[in-house]
């Protein structure tokens, strides 16, 4: 089977990306919503910069990719060190990731 191309174009407004060190991430049985944010230092309150909602066959396609990239980053540079939750030698806050169930 010959597989398909696809063209992606990215428009100039999102090409700079958007900086998150926080995720929330809710499911019910029909998607998976995460919510990208970003922690300042001192400030009690995170930001939603971005909400992705895909299906949860896309969730799980997402989950692999980003395994199969942390792998390969890791041959590359080396074993990313999780701190749970300690901050990272060098940051003045914690980064972290979370979880829920909607």
């Amino acid at each position: 089977m010959e597989e398909k191309k696809m063209s992606i174009n990215i428009a100039p407004d999102k090409a700079a990306g958007t900086y998150s060190n926080l995720a929330i991430i809710a499911h019910s049985q029909a998607e998976f919503v995460v919510d990208f944010a970003s922690v300042l230092p001192g400030l009690q309150q995170a930001n939603v910069q971005s909400r992705i909602i895909m299906t949860p066959e896309n969730a799980k396609r997402l989950l692999n990719a980003l395994a199969d990239n942390v792998s390969k980053y890791e041959k590359q540079f080396g074993t990313i060190i999780l701190n749970n939750g300690k901050p990272v030698p060098g940051s003045t806050f914690p980064l972290s990731f979370g979880s829920g169930e909607a």
